[in-house]
Order: structure tokens, then sequence, then C-alpha cells
């Protein structure tokens, strides 16, 4: 696909600047609407794959005659039973620039909206609205498609992996989204992640009259565990193994055959997280062959990818960010800290897009009941809006500022490049000669 390059009677600096303003003023008159669409997934959590209110609110949404302007097309259930699709697009002759914004809306097990997916989906439909408004007020259209994506199931089993292996990012230019936090970044290092399920089979027997006979997998869950515990040890200080285990036995008196177990491993790269993978399957394998117990490892059908980062996106963002008065943490914060891991970030291997982190006026941690309530409170939607400007902003510079197009997309392209060259590094030729097949030195 073509650059999309400004017209030759398009915006100026000041008449861009105009844009922006129209955008922001979107935003504004919308910011009832935006909040109920909000509070209403907010209040009916749902779970990966499973978010079928959330659809239907957010499809009439973008159906709905109440939304300014032309319509959007609109497909339910896109390519997933949960994922939607919503499409405007300019009627200019040339082929578009086509930009998405990405909604979430998954809950989580027990908390509800502890991440605030609630607000990412108002955000992402926010910013769509607003991009829209702004390109509607030109009196000379310019090719740009705004789409917006309804991504199931982040939470659990990555349904924007799903979207991609279906095709829904299948030409796409420049993707957008954020998250809600504890702060403002225009980036974090959010991580690669891998999960696994580990199963050991071994033999009941009655624990008190003939214990011998039985094959304990509570001992080899257990093993495995204090097996990671000991690993740590030797784990670089941004890797992270976590897990439960989810079977433990069935009854004091019965040496337990069956137990199960759940683990999430993340590291800064796909390369380090397969290092990672192999040393903590040994600790399951081994924990197998110290109880005489059988063990089943299986991954998940989806990894995580680390999110690509995208300088040029990201300086974009934040200058815009703070003309809304956005207060963002420094460089040095951003590559002390670690993060969790998204969805996203599979999607940042195939297209160039940005996932800033937003404040929503709470100090709550994510992931806790207390960030359930933060999310869904009035003083969130202050920020939660105000965010949705700044991508809004950033995607109207993408259109129309020269050269960033090509810029972003040249980021893309060179940090795509050294993630897969560390990847799958080229093994270097050998020369045959003298010490040819002798032994690795220890």
């Amino acid at each position: 696909m073509k650059p999309q390059e400004p017209p030759e009677s398009g915006p100026a600096a000041a008449a861009l600047e105009a844009l922006k303003r129209r955008a922001c003023e979107s935003v504004d008159l919308n910011a009832a609407r935006l909040g109920a669409l909000s509070r209403d997934i907010w209040s009916r959590p749902e779970l990966a794959y499973a978010e079928h209110q959330a659809h239907d609110v957010l499809t009439r949404f973008f159906s709905g005659g109440d939304v300014p302007g032309a319509a959007w097309a609109v497909q339910p259930r896109y390519k997933l039973g949960t994922a939607f699709r919503a499409d405007w697009g300019t009627a200019a002759p040339q082929d578009p620039l086509r930009l998405a914004f990405l909604c979430e809306y998954d809950a989580l097990p027990g908390l509800g909206h502890a991440c605030g997916h609630n607000l990412i989906a108002e955000v992402g439909a926010a910013a769509a609205l607003a991009l829209k408004a702004a390109l509607e007020s030109l009196a000379e259209p310019v090719a740009v498609q705004i789409t917006v994506l309804g991504t199931p199931a982040e939470e659990q089993g990555g349904g924007k992996i799903d979207l991609i292996k279906a095709g829904a990012f299948d030409g796409l230019d420049v993707v957008f989204m954020a998250h809600p936090s504890q702060e403002n970044a225009a980036y974090l290092p959010d991580v690669a992640e891998h999960d696994v399920t580990v199963k050991y089979y071994g033999k009941a027997s009655h624990a008190a009259a003939y214990p011998w006979e039985g094959v304990n997998a509570l001992d080899a869950a257990v093993l495995a565990y204090n097996n990671l515990s000991v690993l740590r040890q030797q784990m670089k200080p941004t890797w992270r193994v976590h897990g439960v285990i989810k079977n433990g036995g069935v009854k004091p008196n019965i040496i337990p055959s069956y137990t199960e177990l759940e683990f999430y491993l993340r590291a800064p790269s796909r390369k380090e997280l397969s290092v990672l993978t192999e040393k903590v399957e040994n600790c399951f394998k081994s924990a197998a062959m110290a109880t005489g117990c059988k063990v089943e490892i299986k991954g998940g059908e989806n990894d995580y990818y680390n999110v690509l980062p995208n300088k040029s996106l990201q300086k974009i963002y934040k200058e815009n960010g703070k003309k809304l008065g956005i207060d963002f943490i420094s460089e040095d914060a951003i590559l002390n800290g670690l993060s969790g891991s998204t969805d996203f970030g599979n999607v940042t291997f195939v297209v160039p897009g940005i996932h800033p982190y937003f404040y929503i006026g709470s100090d709550a941690l994510n992931h806790t009941e207390q960030y359930t309530e933060a999310a869904g409170s009035q003083t969130a939607q202050f920020y939660a809006l105000r965010t949705a400007k700044a991508l809004a902003m950033t995607a109207l510079d993408v259109i129309f500022k020269p050269g960033l197009l090509e810029e972003v997309r040249e980021d893309f392209r060179e940090v795509k490049l050294k993630e897969e060259e560390q990847t799958n590094p080229v093994e270097p030729k050998r020369e045959s000669g003298v010490g040819e097949g002798a032994c690795a030195s220890h």
C-alpha cells in the first residue's frame, strides 16, 4: 500500500491544530454516551471469549443512529464469536490509509474489570469517533479508512493472536490502543509470555495402610514448585515464573494419583523466553523422575510476544499528550520498570502500533479489587477521555505530517528485524580442520 501523502491543498500546521481541536471537541460532545458505554461493560464483567454482552453493547454503539456523522459499517462476530469490526472511510478516489483503534472488554475471574478493559473499549471508541469527526469536517476528503476492532480474550487465550491468524489485521497501516495503569507512559516494556499446564499421573493407595503401593502425584507437584524456587537464584531479574497448584488430590488418606499445575513464564524477549521455558520444563520433568510419576506438559496455544516500541509514534503521542496536560513518567522509569504481558505484542510484529498507558486517578494496582472500583469510577472518565484525545491527535499527525508515516514504518522495520535476528540468529559457518568434532568445554 502506498504511503498516505498530505494533499497539496491539505491542512498546514495551523489547520492541523484546528483538526485536533475538532477531534477533542468530539470527545467532549460524546462524553456522556462514552461514559455510559464504559459503565455498561464494567457493570457486567465477562470472561475471555464469553464477552457477549460487551460485544452487543459495542456493536449497537457503532450501529446506532445517535452516533454523529455518517454511518459505520459494522460486522458483528467478526472472525471470532465475541469480536467485531466497524469501518468508516472517506470517498477519496485513491487507496486509503488504514488506521485502526482496538477495544478490549474481557474481565478477570472473581475481580471483574480489575484491569480496566472497560476503559480500553471506551478509549478506542472515543478516539475513533474523534478522528472521524475531524476528517468529516474537511471540505475535501482525504483517503483514510478508520477501523475499530473489538478484540476479546486478552486476559486469557489471546484474542488478537486469533484475529491475526484469521487475517483481521491484514492491510492495516497503523494501530492504536491505550491501557489503564498507575502512571502515564507512551511505552512500557511489556514482556513475552508463555503459559503451561503440567499434569502428574501417579497411583492411588491407602495413605496409612500401604502407602508404599502408591505413587504420589502431589509429591511431584510440590517438588516441581520447589525446583522452580531453587531455579530463581539463577534467573535473570527480568524473568518471571508464577503459578498455582490447581488440583492437589482428593482426600488426605488417599495417595494422590493426579495433580495439576498452571504456570506463566515471562521474559523481555522471545529469545529469552525460549531459554527460560527450557529451564522450567526441566524442573517439571525432574520432579516426575524423582517421584516415579508420569508427566504431561502442555503449552498454551498462543504465546504473547513482547511489545515492539515505535519511537516515532511515541514521540508524537507524548507531544500531543503534553498539550492536554498529561504528565509522563521519565525514560529512566520506563527502562527500569517492568510491566505485564499483552497480545498487543503480537500485533506489533505484523503492523506498526502504539500501546501507551494512562493514569486513571487512583494509585490502586491492576488486578486488585481496588482497581476494579477505580475503573468504574467517574474520576477515571476524565483521564480515559483525555487519552482518547491524545490518540486521535496522534492519528491526525500520522495522516497529515509529511514524512511521519514513513518514519513510523521505518521504526517498525528496524525494530522487528533486530528482534528477529536475536530470536533466530544466523549460525556462523564452521571451517573444517583441526578440532572439529571436539567436545565443548564445561
